[in-house]
């Protein structure tokens, strides 16, 4: 299975001079969700066309997709966490059976992925890729094929499929769909402009783009469903307690996005905050690690008292390390990524501030270019918590190998990555900063899943020498 952590759209247009532009601003907003692959697909009559390439957004694809008659459209930005980038699994997932299409964008992943392919499969379903957006389309063909309507489809999907799911789908009867899983752990937001065009994007700065100032979260356990006009909405779903993703406010959405009425550059503050109130330093300088780390960089100084300079400069053309899918990939691509300005770093006690550590790989070559610029100590303050367990709600971390923290002590991470010191965020910290309570996902950072195949997957991969992820391994058999 190729796991999914991207960027999806879905717009309805009543009156827009040039909605191949809104598409286009929209994804470029988010492609830092997603670099390997960009689809959009549009209804035409009865007709689903999509178009799907390898690579950053390209305009020219979504201008010769978009017809004069078309006025709905989803799309996607993607990056994959296994496996081989190919337009097979690409999205939008686009599924048929007789009269019956359906194209789907997926944000997410889905936990009991290889049990719902399995029986997909045993009905007849041929599957051309390996991604859980796939799946989750063909499940939803298959409920409307049985004479379900998309309240009842919807509704199923909410009681069969385990895992995190933002999803934007179009039907060929003249429906476009938006849902959200019922815990929220994805963003999802519906927004509109003046002339009664409907925009769903994942972050809110892709209406900030387009200019669309009236704009709210799609609810956890929330279906929008439009065909003409107003959009219906409709709550399918209610569970007692959110679990909205703790990365997507430490990494991954965009600084001047909203994820549940939260700003996520003020979250980011409030990390390195909570960690200048935690530990003290002697550091000259404070070196951010770019991009995300900035916003907490600032406010430790504010703190302390101590300058950020901008002692590593960032290769604005080389892509997101962690989102690459082969570890080889990402360890090459750093000193690509980064260059120190020695200059700032010579001689100085240097303050690295960096959002997380997975894997320590990235950070260990991180340390070893500030020393080589002549740093005379090298510290490590990371706002995110030790991460010590596999994420299984669509992040990159699958299996407790991978995760260096989960076998070591932060004395040994220390002497791992050739820091002079290191110091985590605690988990009180960050939830502090974030100030959404205990309405967060903290399954990576505790073991203890919200959802029941999860946990089960953790404790059973815990116990065992593993060096694939669990659907790999079936997938390959």
């Amino acid at each position: 299975m190729i796991k999914e952590h991207c960027g999806v759209v879905g717009a309805y247009f009543l009156n827009h001079k040039d909605p191949s532009q809104v598409i286009y601003n929209a994804l470029i907003s988010l492609q830092h969700r997603g670099q390997e692959s960009f689809g959009i697909a549009s209804l035409l009559g009865n007709e689903i066309l999509v178009s799907k390439e390898l690579g950053l957004v390209n305009y020219k694809l979504i201008k010769e997709n978009l017809r004069e008659q078309t006025n709905k459209v989803i799309a996607h930005v993607r990056y994959s966490t296994t496996g081989d980038t190919t337009l097979e699994d690409a999205q939008p997932s686009y599924c048929e059976n007789s009269n019956l299409k359906i194209a789907l964008c997926f944000n997410g992943n889905i936990v009991n992925f290889m049990e719902l392919r399995k029986k997909l499969k045993e009905k007849g379903y041929l599957f051309k890729g390996n991604g859980d957006g796939e799946v989750l389309a063909a499940f939803i063909l298959e409920s409307l094929k049985e004479g379900k309507d998309i309240e009842k489809t919807i509704g199923r999907v909410y009681e069969e499929v385990e895992g995190a799911y933002s999803t934007t789908f179009l039907s060929n009867d003249g429906y476009l769909v938006a849902f959200r899983d019922p815990y929220g752990f994805r963003p999802l937001n519906i927004g509109f402009d003046n002339s009664g065009n409907i925009l769903i994007a994942s972050e809110t700065v892709a209406f900030d783009a387009n200019d669309f100032q009236e704009f709210s979260s799609i609810k956890p356990g929330e279906m929008v469903l439009i065909n003409e006009g107003k959009p219906e909405i409709k709550t399918l779903k209610k569970v007692e307690k959110r679990y909205h993703c703790m990365f997507e406010f430490v990494y991954f959405s965009r600084p001047d996005s909203i994820f549940e009425n939260k700003t996520i550059y003020e979250v980011r503050w409030n990390l390195g905050k909570e960690l200048a109130k935690t530990y003290k330093t002697d550091a000259d300088v404070i070196v951010p690690i770019p991009d995300s780390s900035r916003p907490a960089a600032e406010a430790i100084s504010r703190e302390t008292g101590i300058p950020v300079v901008e002692g590593l400069i960032k290769n604005r053309y080389i892509g997101r390390t962690f989102i690459m899918p082969k570890q080889e990939q990402r360890e090459k691509n750093v000193k690509l990524k980064l260059n120190p300005v020695k200059s700032l770093i010579r001689g100085k006690k240097v303050l690295l501030i960096d959002d997380s550590l997975v894997r320590g790989t990235t950070i260990k070559r991180i340390v070893e270019i500030v020393r080589k610029a002549g740093a005379e100590k090298v510290y490590v303050w990371i706002t995110c918590p030790p991460i010590i367990s596999p994420c299984f709600y669509g992040i990159d971390i699958a299996i407790h190998g991978e995760l260096i923290a989960s076998s070591k002590t932060i004395e040994e991470i220390r002497k791992e990555i050739g820091a002079d010191e290191l110091c985590y965020q605690t988990i009180e910290g960050l939830k502090r900063a974030i100030g959404l309570g205990d309405n967060i996902c903290l399954s990576c950072l505790t073991g203890t899943y919200p959802t029941p195949l999860a946990q089960k997957l953790s404790n059973e991969l815990r116990n065992k020498e593993v060096k694939e992820r669990y659907w790999e391994i079936e997938l390959n058999v």
